[in-house]
């Protein structure tokens, strides 16, 4: 497995990390322990996302951390980023992604774990599973149930992301099905210190993985 596909992986939100702050919010997480960053700009026009793009990929390399670029494809394969995530709206075009994009490729697969197969044998670095709770940041999401994840590891070769919700009340709930990746977006942004909420998922994560070791 990939070792950056592992951790707390912090997605930015076009209203919680504003452009002027965006930077400054990213390390501060990076700081605290974020492994994966993700940038989902859904506002800015295309030079502003590459500008963008660019600074936070190189904070992340920084911090040996995986930068990830959301939905942009264009731009992820012009630049040749060193991540790019896909939704619903790409899964037709997943092929002709994969073929031309050479970084880390992720894909959201909801609560489909055969679709999640599918796209681990057409060449997907990495799936995604959510939303597990209602989410701020996608109030319309469906709600899947944590039970996905256990099977999906089961299942799947490719290391698994949960998203959707997840904060520190209900994260030790998430942990017990033992994902390789943790999303948060709102608990993280909204937190008086950035830095302290990311080290206390960094931890729990870690607290997590050794369980898993020593239950081995």
């Amino acid at each position: 497995m990939n070792q950056k596909l592992s951790g707390l992986y912090v997605i930015t939100d076009d209203n919680l990390t504003p452009l002027v702050t965006i930077v400054d919010s990213v390390k501060k997480a990076l700081s605290g322990g974020a492994r994966i960053v993700q940038l989902r700009d859904k506002t800015s026009n295309d030079e502003t996302i590459e500008k963008t793009a660019l600074s936070l990929q190189a904070l992340c390399r920084e911090f040996g951390a995986l930068f990830v670029l959301n939905d942009k494809i264009d731009i992820a394969i012009k630049l040749s980023l060193d991540g790019l995530h896909i939704g619903r709206s790409d899964h037709a075009v997943f092929d002709d992604i994969r073929m031309k994009f050479k970084g880390i490729l992720g894909v959201s697969c909801y609560g489909d774990i055969d679709l999640a197969y599918d796209f681990e044998g057409k060449g997907a670095d990495y799936v995604a599973f959510g939303s597990f709770f209602n989410s701020s940041t996608k109030p319309s999401a469906n709600i899947v149930d944590l039970s996905v994840l256990s099977s999906a590891k089961v299942k799947l070769s490719i290391p698994i992301c949960a998203i959707g919700g997840i904060n520190r009340l209900n994260l030790n709930s998430v942990m017990k099905h033992k994902p390789d990746m943790i999303c948060a977006i709102s608990d993280i942004w909204n937190s008086d210190s950035i830095t302290h909420c990311t080290e206390e998922y960094a931890n729990a994560f870690e607290m997590a993985k050794n369980e898993i070791r020593i239950n081995i």
